[in-house]
């Protein structure tokens, strides 16, 4: 489990995510508050969600592009992150 404060995590999230797909959009929250309580929230990991738009999912199908966020993401799958809730889109497909 990670001992980093929710802001690094979002941060930490987001600039993997920019190096990764050079969005033109990202949004990344922190749902952690929505899930109180919940089993999975127990170890400190956390909830969250990601709007992303990059010319990368261009041609990619859903299970292609969040195969991609996860990979990008990297370790922090599994020390940082619980869950996560993915919107990924390439530029001009509706959201």
């Amino acid at each position: 489990m990670s001992s980093q404060a929710p802001n690094s995590r979002l941060a930490r999230i987001r600039e993997a995510l920019e190096a990764a797909f050079v969005p033109t959009h990202l949004v990344v929250n922190d749902d952690s508050h929505l899930h109180a309580g919940h089993a999975g929230a127990r170890d400190g990991r956390g909830h969250y969600s990601v709007e992303i738009v990059s010319e990368a999912f261009a041609g990619k199908s859903s299970l292609s592009r969040h195969r991609s966020v996860y990979a990008a993401l990297g370790e922090m799958m599994t020390t940082d992150i619980h869950a996560l809730q993915i919107h990924a889109r390439a530029p001009g497909e509706s959201g």
